[in-house]
């Protein structure tokens, strides 16, 4: 296989909490470069002027091999890192959290800074969806009108994703398959049909799926 399986998220989002009077806005960017997050961190610092801190932390690289965090004038070890431990725990690459606060003006303490960091970043993680994209297969499996119908059925039973059935001379199913069922899947089509239909591997490509969003931080 020449994809990788990775978990990243769907889309940018913005989550604010309010913890002891401080707010704590989490802004969640999916990033591909280390550069596009530094600008971002760059914008965000900019919308927000006025706050005490925006602390943040990125994984680029689908084996993770790009991490940073930043605490931003909060006590060492509070801020970036607990914000990057929900990106390293929940196993999500190419992705940026900056986590602004504007202090209410009730400390927290050491404790109570690392679970608001780390709650505000899990709030804004399940905004955004985390998503598993998925190494797939696109296949054109082709059979006799005689057949369509039972491979129809089957298919529809099944939980391999079809994507267009065309009805020419011929009749083809389009539908993909994750990759390491490649071989199972040839051989579930060719008992199916007895060997008499065309399989037909048309490109690779990545699917995605919705990863479940764990219980709340306590």
């Amino acid at each position: 296989m020449s994809l990788e399986k990775y978990r990243t998220i769907q889309s940018s989002s913005s989550v604010e909490t309010e913890i002891k009077r401080s707010r704590f806005i989490a802004s969640v960017y999916p990033v591909e470069t280390e550069n596009e997050a530094e600008q971002l961190i760059q914008t965000v610092r900019k919308e927000h002027w006025k706050a005490n801190h925006n602390c943040f932390a990125y994984i680029i690289g689908k084996k993770q091999e790009i991490q940073k965090a930043s605490d931003d004038g909060e006590p060492s070890g509070t801020a970036g890192v607990p914000i990057l431990d929900v990106l390293k725990r929940r196993h999500v690459c190419n992705a940026l959290v900056i986590v602004t606060r504007y202090f209410g003006g009730i400390k927290l303490g050491a404790g109570g800074l690392i679970r608001a960091y780390a709650h505000s970043t899990s709030s804004g993680l399940n905004e955004a969806d985390v998503i598993e994209q998925i190494p797939s297969f696109q296949w054109a499996v082709t059979v006799d009108y005689h057949l369509s119908g039972t491979l129809d059925n089957k298919l529809r039973e099944s939980h391999y994703a079809v994507k267009e059935i065309r009805y020419l001379d011929k009749v083809t199913f389009d539908l993909y398959t994750d990759q390491e069922e490649e071989h199972l899947f040839i051989d579930w089509i060719t008992d199916l049909t007895n060997g008499q239909a065309q399989i037909e591997k048309r490109c690779e490509l990545y699917l995605q799926k919705k990863v479940p969003n764990p219980g709340e931080i306590k």
